[in-house]
Formats: structure tokens, C-alpha cells, sequence
């Protein structure tokens, strides 16, 4: 059955998930209960909201692969009580244990379950560059989460990784060759992706989005995001993928709302700014074309006024 709801994703019209929906599986912590998207592969696909007590901070994709020699996570969740849901959804699945842990990169709903997997005697894998994000901003993640989370923050504390990457680490484990990697500049610090080639499967993190409308950061660079996507990301030409957002889907799909949105902002700053264009009207530019998707009225104007402050002086 599982197996069966994720293919929609792939061969339905697609999904657009909304803020509006509740709740998935309110018999858990977790926003949704994972489903098995190709085989030994699950995702619990978070919401498309912003977190909140609510959704638990479960506002992302919590993957983990069946290895037939243990289990590998990717993504700690963004607390202790989260972690634990999913463990408990894992030992459903499978009584291999859990032997490693991935994080996608250093922001809370990554990474501060970690203080769980720990306690589980598990390793974490994490990118230098994330580490070192979670080392100089983590008490604040912790504190924000526990703002918003409060009963629910119960048992998280900050841990750093037991194990760091910089460009690549191949895990290999029972029949499955993992391929942690870091394609280049793209979203945030440290930015990860999960390769397995032998099933053509990209767990690709917050490099790829498709449902919700991606965030710019004050220190993102929207150039080398596209240059990084174009020279490094497209080529594996990945047949399915797990963005860190939304529901599974493919290529053509996460290339359409991600390096497409990209370019557009970047042409509509770019113009804005040869017509002598100031900041106060660059929040306006047209980005019609993707109203449609989740926290566009949270974001599509702090996205073009950073584009601006980007290309003003490039």
C-alpha cells in the first residue's frame, strides 16, 4: 500500500501540498507516517508550513533507507520526541538497527534530534561546513525550537557530530553503496546530498524544492546555487528524488521550481536594476508564475529584496 501512494507522486497529476492541511498522522508526533517510495526506501514527508507546535517542527523530509545490514536516517528531526517517532516507525518496518544518521545541513529540523540518536549509540554524519553552523548558531536553533515547541522540546539538547565530510563519503553497507556528497554552493552551509546510484534514487536535501516556494537566506548565492544545480546536481540525472521538502518526484519537476525560479528572479532583479530599479520596488517584481506554491506569501518578497542586495554590486 505504501509503495502504491508514493508512485502517485510520480505518475499522477502532481501534489501540491498546502498549509492548510492537518495534521496526517495524529497519532504521532510525526506530521506523516513514512511510506516506502521505492523499495527499502521511506520518507515521512513533512509539512509544507513553516514550523510550529502543530506540525512538532516536522516541517521536513525524514528519510531512511533498509540497507539489509542496518538502517540508515537522514535527518535527525527537530527534536528528541520527533527522532523518537520515527525510530519507533522504523522498528515497525524492519529489526535492523539504526547504524548511521545523515543531516542534510545545520538547520534545527536536521539536526536537533540528534541528541536522541546519540543516546541510541548511533553516529552522525554531518558536512564540515554545517558543523560548524550548528557549533556557532545552535543554542539559538535549540532556543527558537523550544519557543515554538515547547511541551513537545521535552529531552532535545544540542550535540555536535560524531563524524564530518567535506566533498564525499561513500557509505557502504549491506547492499546498498550510499553516496554522501556535497555538490557545491547551493541553499545553506554544508548543504547535503544522499546518492544511490544503483537505484538512481537522490535523497538531495534543500538543494531541490518543488511544493513550497524555496528560501533565500541573507548569506545565499543565488549564482552559484544554479551554477552548482547545472554543473554538479542535473547530471546525475537522478530518477527519483526525495527533495527536503514535499513529496517525492522527479527532475523535471524540482528543475521546473528550483533552478527555473532561480534564473526567473534573477531576470526580473536583473532588469529591474538596468532601468535604475531601487530596493523598495524590487519586492514586486513578477513572480506570478509560482503564487501557487506553499509560503510564497511568507517568502516571495524577502526572496527578491536578497536577490537585489546580491546583484546590486555583482
Amino acid at each position: 500500500m505504501y509503495r502504491l501512494i508514493a508512485l502517485a507522486a510520480f505518475t499522477a497529476a502532481p501534489l501540491y501540498a498546502s498549509e492548510d492541511i492537518a495534521d496526517q498522522y495524529p497519532q504521532s508526533v510525526l506530521y506523516s507516517k513514512p511510506v516506502e517510495v521505492i523499495p527499502h526506501v521511506f520518507s515521512a514527508i513533512g509539512a509544507t508550513a513553516p514550523p510550529t507546535y502543530e506540525n512538532a517542527g516536522h516541517n521536513n523530509n525524514l528519510s531512511f533507507v533498509v540497507t539489509g545490514d542496518g538502517v540508515v536516517v537522514i535527518n535527525g528531526g527537530a527534536s528528541a520526541l520527533l527522532a523518537k517517532a520515527l525510530h519507533d516507525e522504523i522498528k515497525i518496518v524492519t529489526e535492523q538497527p539504526v547504524k548511521l544518521v545523515i543531516n542534510e545541513n545545520g538547520q534545527g529540523h536536521a539536526m536537533l534530534g540528534n541528541s536522541y540518536w546519540v543516546d541510541q549509540g548511533v553516529d552522525i554524519l554531518m558536512h564540515a561546513d554545517a558543523a560548524s553552523e550548528v557549533a556557532e548558531r545552535g543554542y539559538q536553533i535549540l532556543s527558537n525550537m523550544q519557543r515554538y515547541n515547547r511541551d513537545k522540546a521535552e529531552g532535545t539538547r544540542l550535540v555536535e557530530p560524531t563524524r564530518k565530510f567535506t566533498d564525499k563519503e561513500v557509505v557502504t553497507m549491506g547492499d546498498v553503496t550510499l553516496e554522501v556528497l556535497y555538490l557545491g554552493p547551493a541553499h545553506g552551509h554544508g548543504d547535503t546530498q544522499v546518492w544511490i546510484p544503483q537505484w538512481s534514487m537522490m535523497i538531495a536535501g534543500d538543494i531541490a524544492f518543488h511544493e513550497r516556494m524555496l528560501p533565500i537566506f541573507p548569506y545565499t548565492c543565488t549564482s552559484c546555487w544554479i551554477e552548482t544545480w547545472e554543473t554538479a546536481f542535473e547530471p546525475l540525472n537522478p530518477t527519483y528524488i526525495i527533495p527536503g521538502h514535499g513529496h517525492p518526484t522527479n527532475l523535471e519537476q524540482v528543475r521546473r521550481y528550483t533552478r527555473d525560479y532561480l534564473v526567473h528572479l534573477r531576470t526580473q532583479i536583473g532588469a529591474h536594476l538596468d532601468n535604475g530599479g531601487e530596493l523598495a520596488e524590487a519586492y514586486y517584481v513578477d513572480q506570478s508564475l509560482y503564487a501557487r506554491l506553499d509560503t510564497f506569501e511568507e517568502l516571495a518578497t524577502k526572496n527578491a529584496g536578497r536577490v537585489f542586495e546580491e546583484m546590486e554590486f555583482e
